[in-house]
This record gives structure tokens, C-alpha cells and sequence, in this order.
């Protein structure tokens, strides 16, 4: 297939147009990365570049919709459940129309979707997927990466859901943030339940036990609570947590939605 060259002009107006789409549909922030990110900063082995995967690859278009702060603080929680399925389900579906929206302008695109993982025992044997969204919204300049591991933004901290629009369209990449987020108060390690965060003093992430994260989402999805989000409920960092308070729920409306709707509460009943 014949690439579509565009001019400078022309990329500012498809771009302008694709955000328009975006966020007509739902997204909270939309970002912009070319692939030569991936091997200019080489946060991740080549196999995993987007270009490497699909040859015609130029831009990855990263989407975010927004997590509730007084929702996701109830975790482990059927609460907290619906929210995160919920916004699967929109990423999906807005995801695909924006790259429909493409293919209708006569570029390739294809949406990778939020998770792509068959069920949380894959991950314990395999805790990876083959392509990385926070990567891709580090590069996209919708945040930086956190101690946590999840990408940190200045709206929501790490309380975002992502998904990616992988496209032939060479477009203007946005500016990747120059100061990072994270403030390392190290809250996301100390309130971790399994304790699978280790922190370095060389970089900002964390070394992770995803093995032992992977294991504790696998035994929330047998109790009807999956999945876990403690260390993006505890996050200080984002406007959210100015506009919901620091704490959003208090201590006995936390112990009270737990109380109802997952195996655990039931348990916890006899």
C-alpha cells in the first residue's frame, strides 16, 4: 500500500480532527508518539516496538479515560470492579471507532487493545504483554512513569485507563513532559498488599514482583473483586485528588461497600 504523504498543514488538521474524535467519544487525553521513541529511549527490547510488530507502523495514538477516585479507593471491591470494566469497554469501543476514523481517511490503523490478555492465570505464568500502553503514553507526553510502574499524569496521577491507535499516518508527536511526576513519597510501595514493590535508587521505577502481583489479582478474581488498584488509590499526584479530597471515601464507606457483592463479604458474613 501506497503511504498517504502529508503536509505540515495537513498533519495539524488530521491531527486536530482525530482529538475531536477522541474526545467526542470519551477520552480524557489523547497523546501523540512517532516510533522513533522506542528506539530513541529504549525503555523496552526491540520485539516490542510498535514498528517492529507492523513494519508500516509511524504513529501510536494513546488514549486515556479518567479512573474515580471515589470508586477505585473502595478496592478490592465489586465497586471498583464495574468501574474498571466499564472503562474497558469504552476504550474498546472509542479505541476502534478512531481507528475506523482513520481507515475511512485511507490510512492503516488498528487499535491494541487495553489489556490483551486471555485471563489473570496467563499473566501469573507470564506476567507481560506484547505491547506496553504505558510506554506508550510516557512517549506520547501524557505523563511519566511512576515507582508503581503505571504512568503518572498531571490530571489524574496513575488513576487513568489506556489503550493505543496504532496508524500508518505520520503526524506531529507531542511533547514528552520534561519534568517527571513522581514524587516518590513511596506511598504506592508502603500500601501495597503483597509488598511487591522494591525501590531503587537509580531510577525512579520500583524493581516489581509481578508474579506476586499477578497471584493476588488471580485470588480477587476468584472472590468476585478483581482487580486490585491500591497503589493508584493511594497516588497524591493529579487534579483529581484536589477536586475529590485527598481521602474520597471515608473509612467506614470503604468497610461498607466491601461488605457487599464479592465472595470475600459473603465469606465474611458466616
Amino acid at each position: 500500500m501506497e503511504e498517504i504523504k502529508l503536509s505540515p498543514a495537513e498533519k495539524s488538521k488530521l491531527k486536530q480532527k482525530i482529538k475531536r474524535t477522541a474526545e467526542k467519544l470519551g477520552a480524557n487525553m489523547v497523546g501523540f508518539a512517532n516510533v522513533e521513541r522506542w528506539e530513541e529511549f529504549k525503555h523496552t527490547e526491540p520485539e516490542f516496538y510498535p514498528h517492529t510488530i507492523w513494519p508500516w507502523a509511524r504513529t501510536v495514538i494513546v488514549l486515556a479515560v479518567q479512573i474515580y477516585p471515589s470508586m477505585l479507593e473502595t478496592t478490592p471491591s465489586v465497586v471498583y470492579s464495574e468501574l474498571y470494566n466499564t472503562t474497558n469497554r469504552l476504550l474498546d469501543e472509542m479505541s476502534y471507532l478512531v481507528a475506523n476514523f482513520l481507515n475511512r481517511e485511507g490510512f492503516r490503523a488498528h487499535f491494541f487493545p487495553r489489556d490483551c490478555y486471555g485471563d489473570i492465570s496467563v499473566l501469573v505464568k507470564k506476567p507481560e504483554a506484547a505491547f506496553s500502553h504505558v510506554i506508550a503514553g510516557l512517549y506520547a507526553g501524557l505523563g511519566t512513569i511512576g515507582m508503581n510502574h503505571t504512568l503518572l499524569t498531571p490530571e489524574f496521577g496513575p488513576r487513568v485507563r489506556l489503550v493505543s491507535v496504532i496508524t500508518d499516518a505520520e503526524l506531529t508527536p507531542d511533547k514528552m513532559l520534561e519534568k517527571d511526576v513522581c514524587i516518590k513519597c513511596q506511598l504506592c510501595v508502603k500500601n501495597c498488599p503483597v509488598k511487591a514493590f522494591t525501590p531503587r535508587t537509580d531510577r525512579v521505577a520500583a524493581d516489581m514482583d509481578k508474579h506476586a502481583c499477578a497471584l493476588y489479582h488471580q485470588q480477587l478474581k476468584g472472590e468476585f473483586r478483581y482487580p486490585c488498584g491500591k497503589c493508584t488509590a493511594v497516588c497524591p499526584i493529579g487534579q483529581d485528588k484536589k477536586k475529590y479530597g485527598r481521602q474520597a471515601v471515608s473509612d467506614a464507606g470503604i468497610e461498607h461497600v466491601r461488605n457487599f457483592g464479592s465472595k470475600n463479604a459473603v465469606e465474611n458474613i458466616k
